[in-house]
C-alpha cells in the first residue's frame, strides 16, 4: 500500500470504478489514485442486475475508452410508451410515446448489464495504472494539507481527498457527521430478466399500476430487465414464490404481446425510498453517487445521477490541479456542491412527486394524469424537453457528459 495518494475512492462499484477512470484517464501518471473496496479482489460478478444509462452516461465511457467493451451487450431503446391503468384491466390503453433518438443516430439511453459495465471499468482501471486495494476504508481523520485514511486490515494513507462511493447506507457520510433527509416509501422495487418468444423492437415500455410503475426495458436478444414497484410486503411474498407461480403474476402485468415468457433468474426485491445528503461535501471528504442521494427508480436515474456525480466531481479536480491548485481543497469542494446539489434536490423532488402521483388507485387522480399524459404526447417541443432530460444533457452538464475530454 502506498504511503500517500491524490485521492483514494472509498467503493469498487460503478461509481466509484467511473471516478477512478475518468481522473486517471484525464490527469495521468503524475496523478495517483487509490480505489479501496473488498470486492476488488477479483472481476465484477454478474449478479443479473442490468441498468438503462443514459445517454450522457454513454458519452463518459466513449470518453474515458469503455464504451466499445460494452457496447455489444447494450441494447438501444428505440422508442417509449406509457400506459395507465389497473392490473387485471384487458386492455392498456397508451397515453404517451417518446421516439428513442436525442440527436441522429443517438439513442436516448442503452440498456446493458451491470456486471459488463463493471468489467470494463474493471479492466480500464488496471490499465490506467490505478492502485486497488481489496480492503474496506474504516475511519479517516481530515486536516488542513491532507485527510488520513484508515483501513480495516490496519493500514493507513494520506491523501488530498477521500470520496465516499460506499452506497446509501455510507459509513464514511456518518462518520462526517453529514445528516440526511428523506423517508420510506413502504414499496419494494423487484428486479428480474425474462426472455420472451418475439423480439421486443427495442421498446421500452412503464406501465403504471395503482401498486406503483412496471417497467419493461428491453436488452439484447429476445430478452428483457423488469423494473416491479410492489408493496413491500407483497414484493417479499412474490419473490418466495416457485418460479410458475411468480411467473403467472408477472405475466399478468407483462401480458402477450411479446408471446410466451420464461423468468431467467430468481427475482429480488430491493426497499424504495428517497433519501439526499444535506451536504455533499465536509473537510476532504466528498460524497459521490448513492452515499449523496438515493432515489425512486420510477425516471430510471438513480444510476446517472451517480455518474453526473463522477463527471461534475472529476472535473473540478481536474481544473483545481492543472492550475496547481489543491486537488482536495475547500473551493474545489464548495464547486462541486454548488453544482450538484441543486439538481440533486430537484430530481429528487420530481421522482417523489411522479411515485405519489401514479402510486394510488384514485380515479379522480388518475383522470388528471391521464388528462395531462395526454396533453403531453401533443406537445412534440414539449416531448423532446423531457428526452433531453432523461437523457442527461440539459442544465450545466459537464463536459464528460458532453462527449468532450477534461
Amino acid at each position: 500500500m502506498p504511503s500517500r495518494a491524490d485521492i483514494v475512492i472509498a467503493g469498487g462499484g460503478l461509481t466509484g470504478l467511473s471516478l477512478g477512470v475518468a481522473l486517471k484517464h484525464a490527469l495521468g501518471r503524475d496523478f495517483s489514485v487509490v480505489m479501496a473496496d473488498p470486492a476488488l479482489a477479483a472481476a465484477p460478478v454478474d449478479d443479473g442486475r442490468a441498468s438503462a444509462f443514459a445517454a450522457a452516461a454513454r458519452r463518459l465511457f466513449e470518453v474515458v475508452g469503455v464504451w466499445d467493451e460494452i457496447a455489444p451487450q447494450a441494447q438501444p431503446f428505440l422508442d417509449m410508451v406509457v400506459t395507465d391503468s389497473r392490473t387485471l384491466d384487458v386492455v392498456r390503453p397508451v397515453f404517451l410515446t417518446f421516439d428513442g433518438d436525442v440527436g441522429p443516430g443517438e439513442p436516448f439511453a442503452h440498456m446493458a448489464p451491470n456486471a459488463v459495465v463493471a468489467r470494463a471499468l474493471w479492466q480500464r482501471a488496471q490499465a490506467l495504472g490505478i492502485v486497488f486495494q481489496a480492503v474496506g476504508v474504516e475511519t479517516f481523520r481530515a486536516g488542513p494539507g491532507a485527510v488520513t485514511i484508515g483501513f480495516m486490515n490496519g493500514g493507513t494513507i494520506t491523501a488530498s481527498l477521500l470520496a465516499a462511493c460506499d452506497g446509501g447506507r455510507s459509513r464514511l457520510r456518518d462518520q462526517a457527521g453529514i445528516r440526511t433527509v428523506g423517508w420510506d416509501y413502504g414499496q419494494s422495487g423487484i428486479v428480474c430478466t425474462v426472455a420472451h418468444e418475439y423480439d421486443h423492437g427495442g421498446r421500452a415500455e412503464e406501465h403504471f399500476l395503482p401498486a406503483g410503475p412496471f417497467a419493461i426495458l428491453p436488452m439484447t436478444g429476445r430478452r428483457s430487465s423488469i423494473v416491479w414497484t410492489e408493496e413491500a410486503a407483497r414484493a417479499e411474498r412474490l419473490c418466495a414464490l416457485p418460479k410458475v407461480l411468480f411467473q403467472d403474476e408477472l405475466e399478468s402485468r407483462f401480458g402477450l404481446k411479446l408471446g410466451a415468457i420464461d423468468l431467467v433468474d430468481q427475482p429480488k426485491s430491493y426497499p424504495l425510498g428517497l433519501k439526499v445528503a444535506r451536504d455533499f461535501v465536509a473537510e476532504r471528504l466528498a460524497l459521490v453517487g448513492d452515499a449523496a442521494h438515493v432515489i425512486h427508480p420510477i425516471a430510471g436515474q438513480g444510476i446517472n445521477m451517480g455518474l453526473r456525480d463522477v463527471a461534475a466531481l472529476a472535473e473540478c479536480i481536474a481544473d483545481a490541479a492543472r492550475l496547481g491548485l489543491d486537488p482536495g481543497g475547500p473551493d474545489m469542494l464548495a464547486r462541486y456542491q454548488r453544482w450538484r446539489r441543486f439538481d440533486t434536490v430537484l430530481m429528487g423532488a420530481t421522482t417523489d412527486g411522479l411515485n405519489r402521483l401514479f402510486s394510488n388507485g384514485s380515479d379522480p387522480l388518475r383522470f388528471v394524469r391521464d388528462l395531462g399524459l395526454g396533453l403531453v404526447d401533443r406537445m412534440p417541443a414539449l416531448k423532446r424537453f423531457f428526452i433531453r432530460q432523461a437523457a442527461g444533457l440539459t442544465g450545466d452538464v459537464p463536459r464528460l457528459l458532453k462527449g468532450e475530454a477534461l
